[in-house]
């Protein structure tokens, strides 16, 4: 059963409330707000590999959730762009900041007894090691990169490897993403997927034309929809 879109939260207590056991979260426009670290690694890896002129940033970041090296192939650019951009997304880590909102929503949701795992378009190594400098590591019983699936996303794959390392059904979590491919990875995993709108997406038409199960505004609304879980 999906979650209905609704502007108003329902109350936690509300006996209609779906009872998810685990939720799934994109990294990148959803717990950190990456994106003017990606920016500027994304204008040097340009500079560096393809030369002068400006980087088309606002392309790259239309296509975010996917992996970089299909990224670039959709975009027809060099894939020798992905070393100075790893590299320059290293150094400039310290950077990154997390979303107002992301650090309550995660404290909650492990009080409640909800399960969390990230599936993020980056490789795992550096998701792991972002989320490990910002302290958030801890919270995630899981964290998979797109390099550690056989298809990344829009495909199923890596909800589904969430899913099957969590130990959760479909129909008991829910994953919370930015970008359509995140909603059409969660669809096809059988998953009710959310639309995360605090960044907001660089298109946001584009990813409500996904038909997301539900639209949030601010970390805290996902509290509504997943109250807390009894012990199985």
């Amino acid at each position: 059963m999906a979650f209905p879109i609704v502007d108003r939260p329902a109350t936690v207590t509300d006996p209609s409330t779906p009872v998810r056991h685990a939720v799934i979260f994109d990294l990148d426009g959803v717990v950190v707000d990456s994106f003017a670290v990606m920016s500027e690694a994304f204008a040097v890896a340009y500079a560096e590999v393809v030369g002068d002129g400006p980087a088309p940033f606002g392309e790259y970041r239309r296509h975010l959730g996917r992996y970089f090296p299909d990224i670039m192939r959709i975009m027809d650019l060099p894939l020798a762009m992905e070393e100075p951009f790893v590299r320059e997304s290293y150094r400039l880590a310290d950077q990154v900041q997390v979303f107002d909102g992301i650090l309550e929503l995660l404290l909650t949701l492990r009080v409640r007894g909800l399960r969390l795992a990230i599936a993020t378009g980056k490789s795992g190594p550096r998701a792991r090691s972002l989320l490990d400098r910002l302290g958030l590591l801890p919270f995630f019983a899981h964290v998979i990169g797109s390099d550690e699936v056989a298809r990344p996303k829009p495909a199923p794959d890596i909800v589904r490897r969430a899913l099957d390392l969590l130990d959760v059904p479909p129909e008991r979590a829910v994953m919370i993403g930015d970008a359509p491919t995140d909603l059409a990875s969660a669809k096809g995993a059988g998953v009710a997927s959310a639309a995360a709108l605090w960044a907001p997406p660089e298109d946001i038409d584009a990813l409500l034309a996904g038909g997301p199960d539900l639209v949030l505004h601010h970390p805290t609304d996902l509290l509504a929809h997943c109250p807390a879980v009894r012990a199985r």
